[in-house]
């Protein structure tokens, strides 16, 4: 697209989205176009860029609702509010791109009727390194096999509301993908008590919390003899942030549909959207 892509941050006031409001400022392909809070959230009214910490104004006030179309919304919310944001893009005839995790069924069918309407990404990490790691899970699983175990471990701040993350279990539906395992019948999350000998095709998924660990990820695939780790380590949340701005470009102009990071990325060979359902 010509010209700069009009971005407005939702959860403007998080750590996240104060992030956003900061990076969307210094990218020069980048306009900061709207920054949207909760009803009732103390911060409305402000302007975005001296809650951002920038240290100057940028015009921008913190709104309860968008005031019209922008390119895309970029949304870290919870998940009550990562809905609403849905509703406000449809609305508009915004592209979405929401990095919320811990959705329940009802809330992914918000995003899935939404896209036969307009361009979306929903994706559980926007990080350029998760992403990729994706992959190379699915790769790794594929090519090694059946006699290899797959445990997938995630650590996070102390703070982090849904477990295991979203990230995790996207790591476990790709190993499980390459694997050719449907993830429902072969996950275990966490174990406890004489489980007994491990199944071969079982995932396993552990979740840790602890101080503030932005975001730790590792796949092991291990067998007689051998071991190989897969480790995604974040230590700023930038790398989020610049990832769903770069997906917010990607989006800008695109026909409605489910478009995926790994797109964004060039993972997958040429663009076109998922089916939305």
């Amino acid at each position: 697209m010509a010209g700069k892509t009009r971005v407005a941050i939702s959860g403007a006031a998080g750590r996240m989205g104060r992030r956003l409001v900061a990076l969307t400022l210094e990218d020069p392909e980048l306009e900061l176009a709207g920054a949207l809070e909760a009803a009732g959230n103390p911060v409305l009214g402000q302007d975005a860029a001296l809650l951002a910490g920038v240290g100057r104004e940028c015009g921008v006030k913190v709104t309860e609702a968008l005031a019209g179309r922008v390119d895309c919304i970029v949304d870290f919310s919870a998940p009550e509010g990562a809905v609403r944001r849905v509703e406000d893009a449809v609305r508009s005839g915004s592209a979405l791109v929401a990095g919320t995790t811990g959705l329940d069924d009802k809330q992914k069918a918000a995003f899935t009727a939404a896209a036969g309407r307009i361009p979306l990404i929903l994706a559980p990490n926007m990080s350029v390194g998760a992403n990729l790691l994706f992959k190379l899970t699915g790769d790794a699983a594929r090519a090694l096999g059946a006699g290899y175990d797959i445990e997938v471990v995630e650590a996070h701040h102390h703070n982090k509301a849904d477990a295991p993350s979203g990230t995790a279990l996207g790591l476990a539906q790709a190993a499980a993908d390459g694997r050719g395992l449907d993830l429902r019948k072969h996950a275990v999350h966490g174990r406890s008590g004489r489980p007994g000998a491990r199944p071969r095709d079982e995932i396993g998924i552990h979740a840790v919390r602890a101080g503030d660990i932005i975001g730790e990820h590792t796949v092991i695939f291990a067998t007689g003899g051998e071991r190989i780790e897969l480790v995604h380590r974040v230590t700023s949340r930038d790398g989020f942030c610049l990832g769903a701005l770069r997906a917010a470009k990607f989006l800008a102009g695109k026909p409605p549909g489910a478009y995926t990071m790994a797109q964004v990325l060039g993972l997958l060979g040429p663009v076109a959207p998922r089916p939305s359902s």
